[in-house]
Parts: structure tokens; C-alpha cells; sequence
């Protein structure tokens, strides 16, 4: 890949992935709930669903999801309910042991999957990717060579993100159980929780 073109592809990228989102927000919430060691689980599942989108949109896959529209209606919406059904959990929930973060309750399959729906069933991610991507390829050079060099900065920069992200979380939780707010711990996550999935089913 072009140096000059790689050059510029990283700040970009890293503006757009900093910034706040669905994903993002749902590092947050995790952060909070369940620490960031468990939350690498979603993790590895946003990053699945991220590098899926960037291959199908440079493959001319994203659009035709974006000429119809109706194919994400299932995604969006299945995702959407399964936040809203955790964090209704979550706000129902007892306040959590704050001297040991991690006790929530989630098996490492939902968590992956949590990540990898939220991901792919972003209608804004494919037409981000569809937007940015293609002006990073040259047509004189190897296609798959060109993509493997995207899709690791893509997955790294979407990584530290997503650490940063869980982080603040994690330390907002101390926060709150320096200040003696743990029962207000299980509602801020389960409200944000709520927040990704409207935001997912709306979006």
C-alpha cells in the first residue's frame, strides 16, 4: 500500500473510531458492568464484525445492503432488543460487589456475539466503510495485499478504542464505589445499555 496514502488513512481512522458510538458506548457500559478483562470478549467479537464489514464493503457487498436497506430490518432489530433485554437485566439487578468487578453474569459466547451484532448491524459502519475505504485502494497494486494492511490498522486502532473506552468505565465504576454509589452502578450501565440497543434499532 501507498505510504502517503497509509500516512493519511491512520489519523483519519483513528478520529473516526475515537469518536463516540454504539460500540464505543457499549466498551463503556461493559467497562462498568463487568471490568475490562471480560469485556476483551466483546471485544473480540466488534473486531470480528468491523473487519467483516471492511472486507464486504471493499468487496461491493455494502452496497447492495445499501440499495436495500430492508436487509439490515433483522439485524437492527434483533440486536436492538437483545441491549435492550440485557440492559433491563441490568437495571433490575442487585448492586454488584464493587471490590470484585467482573461478578456480572454473561458467558463469553454472548459477550462475543453481543460485540459482533452490534458491529454488523450498524448501517452508519457499512457506509463508512463504503465512503472511506475504496480512495485507500490503487488499482495498480495487489487488491488483498492492499486490504490486509487496512484491516490490520482498522482492527488496531479500533482496539485501543475500545480498551480506552472500557477503561473509563472500569474507573468510573471505582468511582462510584469510592462515593458509595453502588446501586446506581447496574442502572448507568443498563441505561447506557438501553441507549446502544434504541440507538442500534433507530439508527
Amino acid at each position: 500500500m501507498d505510504t502517503g496514502l497509509l500516512a493519511l488513512f491512520v489519523p483519519i481512522f483513528f478520529l473516526v473510531s475515537i469518536s463516540p458510538g454504539m460500540c464505543m458506548t457499549l466498551a463503556l457500559t461493559l467497562g462498568m458492568a463487568i471490568g475490562v478483562r471480560r469485556s476483551l470478549w466483546m471485544m473480540a467479537g466488534e473486531l470480528t464484525g468491523v473487519a467483516l464489514v471492511a472486507i464486504a464493503a471493499v468487496l461491493g457487498v455494502a452496497a447492495l445492503m445499501l440499495n436495500y436497506p430492508s436487509l439490515f430490518t433483522v439485524l437492527r432489530y434483533v440486536g436492538g432488543a437483545y441491549l435492550l433485554w440485557l440492559g433491563w437485566k441490568l437495571w433490575r439487578a442487585p448492586p454488584p460487589d464493587l471490590s470484585q468487578p467482573g461478578a456480572a453474569p454473561q458467558t463469553r459466547l454472548a459477550l462475543v456475539l453481543q460485540g459482533f451484532t452490534t458491529a454488523v448491524s450498524n448501517p452508519k459502519g457499512w457506509a463508512f466503510m463504503v465512503t472511506l475505504l475504496p480512495p485507500f485502494l490503487r488499482d495498480d497494486l495487489p487488491l488483498w495485499s492492499q486490504l490486509g494492511a487496512l484491516l490490520v490498522i482498522i482492527v488496531t486502532i479500533e482496539f485501543c478504542s475500545l480498551l480506552l473506552y472500557a477503561n473509563g468505565g472500569k474507573h468510573l465504576s471505582r468511582f462510584l464505589a469510592k462515593a458509595g454509589g453502588a446501586q446506581w452502578l447496574n442502572r448507568i450501565a443498563g441505561s447506557l445499555m438501553v441507549l446502544v440497543g434504541v440507538w442500534l434499532a433507530v439508527g
